[in-house]
């Protein structure tokens, strides 16, 4: 009979064995740590997501300069100060929320968790760690194509905010293919070193 046909005791019986012994040389392995937190992205608001805005305000500037030059010219200039006061406002009003959002949405994916922060003057701050992440979905309009922008919506096990929703996200598939990516690599490990 040989080695094959009858194993001896020290050696495992099935594959099975071998990869129990295995997970087990790296799980009690001193050499073996849990790999450090490293960060892996961080983004925030991106100014293209207020596309629609911008060209709103634009249009609007463009067309009440037209009626102040064409409709009224040589009429009470308290007309013209009233038309450019409006257009002053509705510039401060958008890049005002521009600011608000560029300032007040933070966005971090690190090796192990998703930390989602917002505020200006009042910071709150969301973890979720990766682990616990099941699902991601991105949206994006006919324009937000073009310009390789959108949304992501993240849904995880995480009983005070089950769900994420990122606005403003430049790159967006490059990004929710990565936030999925690192949730199933780290199931991957830590699916490793359990017993």
């Amino acid at each position: 009979m040989t080695d094959a046909e009858n194993p001896s005791p020290l050696q495992p019986h099935s594959s099975m064995d071998r990869y129990r012994e295995w997970v087990a040389t790296i799980v009690d392995s001193p050499n073996s740590p849990a790999p450090p937190e490293r960060s892996l992205w961080k983004g925030g608001y991106c100014a293209k997501a207020m596309y629609g805005a911008w060209v709103m305000s634009g249009l609007i500037t463009v067309l009440a300069g037209f009626a102040v030059m064409r409709l009224a010219p040589g009429s009470e200039p308290a007309v013209s100060y009233a038309v450019a006061g409006c257009v002053i406002l509705l510039w401060v009003s958008v890049l005002g929320t521009y600011l608000y959002r560029r300032l007040g949405l933070h966005y971090e994916l690190t090796t192990q968790r998703f930390i989602h922060q917002e505020g200006v003057l009042l910071r709150r701050t969301d973890r979720l760690e990766v682990i616990d992440i099941e699902d991601i979905s991105y949206s994006q309009g006919i324009v937000e194509r073009m310009l390789g922008i959108g949304s992501i919506r993240i849904s995880g096990r995480d009983q005070s905010h089950p769900e994420l929703n990122l606005r403003g996200i430049d790159k967006v598939p490059e990004v929710a293919g990565l936030i999925d990516d690192m949730r199933r690599e780290e199931r991957r490990r830590r699916s490793l070193h359990t017993r």
